[in-house]
């Protein structure tokens, strides 16, 4: 695959989905880019978007209808405003006119969006296809992947080993070569990592958008530690628990603890370290961002939407109950983004493809990993708490209730955590020279284990939890 930087691993968005909102959002903006390319853009009656497979069965629980209609008008997920999202959205559909490439009026119907949730595409089961009808009736049509994690592809797009990539110093495809990098040039993997990132940026840089992704990764966990909002949206009337849970920790610290994010972690910091509220605050941490990424908050893709509350879950708790807390931010995330561009590269990140292992196992291996590198681990340590967070969530299937992301990917986020945890425990204590199981091998048992996995359990609500609770949907 080539080069896939840190920032292809976070990516700064709204929730709920990397896969069926992130991507297909990309996607139409991708399209309005290939119409004015091609000047075509002025000529547009009408647009007409087909979904298929996964984000046709699960799209409306995941706003993928709105994630398309919002890219059309493209509007930036990175800085729009969250709380203007769904306004704009009935705004169209009540008038009936959507604004093109921000604005130019065309004529929309309901219908416009269409799901077809018999039908899938053979490369992806994220599929979706956008046809423009020109002026002089011809139509111009562009199908495109959402393949996790927000990366899209567009078909017939070559593989990315067919575009010259940038020559960086330490290339890395698995775990070996990681290692040997580290062990060659005598550096750490966060040092190998920033080599390699300094190829397409300056130092300054890559440290600067480190910087910004830790800081919507923290106020996203802030923002729902303390929302006013009781139930999240959809039809399930999932309750908000991390605000209570918050609120019961902090104690006669709550208030003070509300001004800003800062003085939240000094007031955790302050309320004791004995075992029970440590492993309630990594509750709350996790519960704080995927609440906040369920009801379309501004999240970090780390390595997805749905998997977005570990990494900051535990970088929290690294910060809280650990000295050196702000030094351990940088080489913390550039560690985690190497393990998850391991498993993308050699598996998947995408649950329509590997289920909930993908997304859940693999942040969780990624946060194994950038705890113990950031507690004094050796590289070897590191990769061996990735390969013990993710060997116990092999064969976790992807089966939300009602197609959203909330029932139970919000608490298994709490689950991926203490996992990290435990697992960066465990391989601080452990010998890896005596492992059994090398990280390589748990990735290419997860691949396997993915294309194993029967399609029912890949994103589809047609297996598992989502069978045992019936549900009627509300557009979100």
């Amino acid at each position: 695959m080539g080069f896939i930087s840190s920032f292809d691993m976070f990516k700064i968005g709204l929730g709920p989905s990397s896969s069926h909102t992130m991507g297909p959002w990309t996607a139409a903006r991708r399209f309005l880019e290939a119409l004015r390319g091609d000047g075509e853009l002025d000529r547009v009656a009408r647009v007409r978007v087909d979904l298929f497979g996964s984000l046709a069965k699960t799209g409306k629980g995941h706003g993928t209808d709105l994630a398309v209609i919002l890219g059309l008008c493209d509007w930036d997920a990175t800085t729009c405003d969250p709380s203007a999202l769904h306004p704009m959205v009935e705004k169209i559909r009540a008038e009936g006119s959507l604004p093109l490439g921000g604005d130019r009026p065309i004529r929309f119907e309901e219908g416009d969006v269409a799901f077809h949730y018999d039908e899938s595409l053979p490369f992806h089961p994220n599929a979706l296809t956008f046809t423009a009808t020109l002026d002089d009736g011809s139509t111009r049509a562009e199908t495109y992947y959402s393949v996790g994690g927000g990366f899209v592809v567009q078909e017939d797009e070559g593989p990315a080993s067919d575009v010259p990539g940038p020559v960086i110093p330490h290339p890395v495809e698995t775990a070996a070569d990681l290692l040997a990098a580290c062990r060659e040039a005598g550096l750490t993997i966060p040092e190998v990592v920033m080599r390699n990132e300094r190829v397409v940026r300056d130092e300054a840089e890559v440290r600067e958008g480190l910087a910004r992704i830790w800081d919507v990764m923290r106020e996203s966990a802030f923002r729902g530690a303390h929302s006013d909002a009781e139930f999240l949206p959809g039809g399930l009337k999932v309750v908000r628990r991390a605000p209570r849970l918050n609120r019961t920790l902090l104690g006669g610290r709550a208030e003070a603890a509300s001004r800003d994010p800062d003085a939240w972690v000094a007031a955790i910091r302050e309320s004791g370290d004995d075992f029970h509220a440590s492993l309630n605050w990594l509750s709350c941490f996790a519960l704080a961002v995927n609440e906040e990424n369920a009801a379309f908050g501004r999240v970090v893709t780390a390595p997805t939407n749905g998997a977005a509350g570990v990494i900051p879950a535990v970088l929290l708790h690294r910060m809280a109950y650990h000295p050196g807390g702000e030094e351990a931010v940088e080489p913390f995330l550039l560690t985690a983004a190497v393990v998850g561009v391991l498993f993308k590269k050699r598996a998947t990140i995408s649950a329509a493809m590997g289920g909930c292992q993908a997304e859940i196992g693999v942040s969780s291996a990624m946060a194994a990993a950038g705890l113990t590198q950031t507690l004094g681990g050796t590289p070897e340590q590191a990769l061996m708490a990735a390969e013990i967070a993710m060997e116990h969530h092999l064969g976790l299937t992807c089966d939300p209730i009602g197609g959203l992301v909330q029932v139970p990917c919000i608490e298994r986020n709490t689950m991926g955590a203490v996992k990290a945890v435990t697992a960066a425990q465990l391989a601080m204590e452990g010998d890896p020279a005596r492992a059994k199981v090398s990280l390589d091998a748990v990735i290419r048992t997860m691949w396997q284990t993915a294309l194993d996995m029967n399609s029912k359990y890949k994103e589809t609500s047609e297996g598992g939890l989502a069978l045992q609770i019936p549900v009627n949907v509300i557009e979100c």
